[in-house]
């Protein structure tokens, strides 16, 4: 069937502002969709009111709103615009409510309104409310949980009375778990049962049995109009039920599924979604398998493009969110030519033959006061994947992904925080799903511990730990070998098990580069694979790779002059999607300059780790030996002419990189100078040259050298680390005691001690904390001849100590008096200068009477 001619134009709602649940992976999947209709001939209408997203580019949308996502505003919109449809699936849980909100008016999806593309209000209501959605299981001969549903806190009572505890409540409309959770006594049901109500725009709530300790997986699912349908992707939770999917560590394609197990479930996934009305597009279907039994029941489904969705099209290849807005506009599978292999089409289920793990990264260290137990309700901030071959090498790369001071599963020196915790206190805290459980699971397997001890504390299925404990075995012949010892088997086996050369460095006692360099000189290097979509059974067009250890390697010769661009790794609080727009923006237009962009990124909520954003992608860890890896490669396909590598754009992940690689491949900005900026000692003296003032203070990097400090200029004082992002461990100290254990925090495994801790090459800078003070953000731009642009000087609505992330800004500045713009510009234009910028520079102020401080 052909593209709808019938419809002109489509509004399509965005996400709105990040929120935990609903990241940037609605960017990645709206951009997509609005490229893909424009090419498609149609006027492409976006609302949205996130500014740091790809898809309110002027360039993506034909009109673009940047307005609250609300039913009164966007109802405002449509009488303006009068779109012929809305698509409602590519905005998470705020499109779909809008969407709803809409509906329910008579504004959109009933007849002499715009028509409703993707997922119409039925199918929307069916899958998001908790009743209709259980009674339409029921009615297909799908299994679901003992359940039943409430709306006040008496049915609540009355449906608990019947249950029992312990329950599960999930309220309707929701996103991210939230107003979840799971009630083991009559207290903590009034409370949960309370929030759920309080969570849920409808106010109902499902409450149903407990099946935590389940197996959980979810099922990637596209149906067209003719009524095809498609498994895209199959995930399988490292975490049993009792833990929200966005926290659990996932496996795609699912393990521990025999064939006719799998195959039930495709089945009932196809059952759901054709019951359910989603006519067009993709949704994601959840189950819960009894590890017992094998008896399988339907969880829930979300009829729109979801956050698996986004893992899902990394995972195998397939752009699930493009195909979507195709198949809502008339297309059908089958129709639709697959992008990478150019000789399937999008009815041919993708099959992968390598492993993909997802990773949680969370941020409680910047929540003080939070317990950090993981449950129903979705806390993480961001995620990292990893493709390997083998379930322990993508696991270890995974793991150093997330930039936690971790190198991989144990053998690093953080692993040194269990060295005194017995193993009977492990396997109790193993019990409680927490960020640090992997790491503890490791460490009881490296003792010995038996899996099915480990197993019977976790509930995480006995396959993922036997796993697991290879690469514990694997470490301790390691150890026995030794350095000296290692050849060319030994090296081999232990890189396809996913160890790093920081791993095997800190086992043996010796450096990285010396590992590096010995087990480069047995030939062990990595290869790199083609994400395919096919599992190599036809060619891949679409250079996308990732690394493993074989022996043929699939990076395309080119003698075009190529520009690596470092991405920012997994999101979390003050480095997200801000920085993956600025690296989505260098790769487009170098590229048009006529370069051949090389895109290195980990996370898969992004539009930069596309398979179209770049010329080359490689799925791969932000980390020196990764990144060294990549460069190789590249500098081997190009005839051995090396890459310049952007390390800039990305926030502090590659700036912690720059130093680490060759200066003569950085791009723009000299590591020396980005040292000068992020070293606080340096970056002292450096304005002190420039007499510019700066708060009274200067840098340690113990507490004595702190209280000397602090002696001088007096309380409060600000302490900051080098080399951070967001605030991270910064804090406002009042008193010595608050001094010694913010020292302590820093220096020894603490949130940011476990990743390096103070040293020389660390200091932290302590100075006098100004109350009372103004707080300015100016962004500006150089070039190699010096001249400097300034962008924009915002002025902080709250006072200095709120962090500038966290603050309102005006943009112009509405109280300065014009000869303190004057003053901080030039202030910019000599720091600039002074450190040769070549491109983006932001300095921050504090301007406190008549004085501007640099901060």
């Amino acid at each position: 069937m052909p593209k709808r001619t019938d419809i002109h134009s489509i509004l399509i709602i965005g996400s709105g502002p990040i929120v935990i649940g609903q990241a940037c992976e609605f960017d990645y999947s709206g951009t997509q969709a609005c490229r893909v209709l424009r090419e498609e001939g149609y006027r492409v209408i976006l609302v949205n009111s996130n500014p740091a997203t790809i898809m309110t580019d002027p360039d993506f949308a034909d009109v673009t709103y940047v307005e609250p996502i609300t039913w009164e505003v966007v109802a405002k919109i449509i009488e303006r615009e009068r779109p012929d449809a809305v698509l409602p699936t590519m905005g998470g849980q705020t499109g779909l409510n809008t969407a709803m909100a809409l509906f329910e008016r008579g504004l959109i999806g009933v007849p002499g309104t715009p028509e409703m593309i993707g997922a119409n209000a039925q199918a929307i209501a069916t899958a998001e409310d908790r009743d209709q959605f259980k009674q339409a299981m029921i009615e297909i001969g799908l299994d679901v949980p003992e359940s039943g549903i409430a709306h006040t806190m008496d049915e609540a009572r009355s449906v608990m009375a019947e249950i029992g505890l312990p329950c599960i409540i999930r309220p309707a409309y929701i996103l991210g778990g939230r107003g979840t959770g799971i009630a083991a006594t009559p207290e903590e049901f009034e409370s949960v049962a309370a929030n759920g109500l309080a969570a849920s725009p409808i106010s109902e709530i499902l409450i149903e049995k407990s099946i935590a300790g389940w197996k959980e997986y979810e099922l990637e699912v596209m149906r067209d109009r003719a009524d095809n349908c498609v498994i895209i992707c199959s995930i399988e939770n490292v975490d049993p039920m009792g833990v929200h999917t966005g926290d659990s560590i996932t496996v795609a394609p699912a393990q521990t599924l025999t064939d006719v197990e799998y195959q039930q479930m495709r089945d009932a996934a196809f059952a759901c979604i054709r019951r359910v009305g989603v006519e067009t597009g993709g949704s994601n279907v959840q189950f819960a398998v009894n590890p017992v039994t094998g008896e399988q029941v339907v969880i829930e489904m979300n009829p729109r493009v979801s956050r698996s969705s986004a893992l899902a099209s990394k995972a195998t290849g397939f752009p699930i969110a493009k195909i979507a807005a195709k198949l809502a506009v008339g297309y059908t599978l089958d129709e639709i030519p697959n992008d990478i292999t150019k000789m399937t089409p999008a009815s041919f289920e993708p099959s992968i033959d390598y492993i993909v793990t997802k990773i949680p990264r969370w941020a409680f260290e910047k929540l003080p006061g939070t317990s950090g137990v993981l449950g129903t309700q979705m806390q993480s901030v961001g995620e990292a994947m990893s493709i390997g071959r083998t379930f322990p090498e993508s696991l270890q790369k995974g793991l150093r992904s997330l930039e936690q001071g971790r190198f991989g599963l144990g053998c690093d020196p953080a692993e040194d925080l269990l060295v005194d915790v017995s193993d009977d206190e492990l396997l109790t805290r193993v019990a409680v799903a927490t960020p640090d459980r992997i790491q503890q699971v490791g460490e009881l397997l490296r003792r010995g511990v038996s899996v099915d001890r480990v197993h019977e504390a976790t509930r995480i299925d006995p396959w993922f730990l036997d796993q697991m404990a290879m690469i514990t075995e694997e470490r301790h012949a390691l150890a026995e070998i030794g350095f000296a010892g290692m050849d060319r088997a030994a090296w081999r086996r232990a890189k396809r098990l996913g160890f790093s050369d920081a791993q095997l460095a800190h086992l043996w006692r010796t450096s990285e580069a010396e590992v590096r360099s010995a087990r480069e000189a047995t030939g062990v290097v990595p290869t790199f694979k083609t994400v395919d979509t096919c599992a190599a059974e036809f060619e891949a067009l679409t250079p996308y790779h990732y690394s493993t250890y074989e022996d043929e390697n699939e990076v395309r010769p080119s003698d075009r002059p190529r520009v690596v661009i470092l991405g920012s790794g997994p999101n979390r609080i003050g480095q997200g999607i801000e920085f993956d727009y600025c690296c989505v923006h260098a790769s487009f237009a170098l590229r048009d300059a006529g370069f051949e962009t090389v895109m290195v990124n980990c996370n898969p909520e992004t539009v930069s780790t596309d398979y179209d954003t770049s010329d080359r992608l490689y799925f791969e860890p932000l980390t020196k030996e990764d990144v060294l890896n990549v460069i190789a490669a590249e500098t081997a396909a190009s005839g051995g002419v090396a890459p310049k590598v952007i390390v800039s754009l990305g926030g502090q992940t590659p700036l912690k990189l720059s130093g680490q690689l060759p200066v003569e491949l950085i791009a723009g900005t000299s590591p020396e100078s980005i040292d000068l900026a992020e070293d606080r000692e340096k970056w002292n003296a450096l304005c002190h040259e420039l007499h510019i003032p700066q708060p009274p203070g200067g840098t340690a990097v113990d507490l004595e050298q702190a209280l000397q400090i602090v002696d001088r200029v007096g309380f409060p004082v600000l302490v900051r680390p080098s080399y951070v992002l967001g605030g991270r461990a910064m804090q406002i100290v009042h008193d010595r005691n608050h001094l010694a254990r913010a020292m302590a925090e820093l220096a020894g495994f603490g949130s940011l001690g476990k990743e390096g801790g103070l040293s020389a090459e660390r200091p932290v800078l302590v100075d006098r904390f100004l109350e009372d003070a103004t707080e300015v953000d100016v962004d500006a731009i150089r070039d190699h001849t010096g001249e400097v642009l300034i962008g924009g000087v915002m002025e902080h609505v709250e006072e200095a100590g709120v962090h500038s992330g966290d603050s309102a800004c005006a943009i112009p500045p509405q109280t300065l008096p014009s000869w303190v713009v004057e003053v901080i510009e030039a202030y910019t234009r000599s720091i600039a200068n002074a450190l040769d910028v070549r491109g983006l520079i932001n300095v921050q102020y504090a301007v406190s009477g008549t004085t501007v401080y640099v901060i």
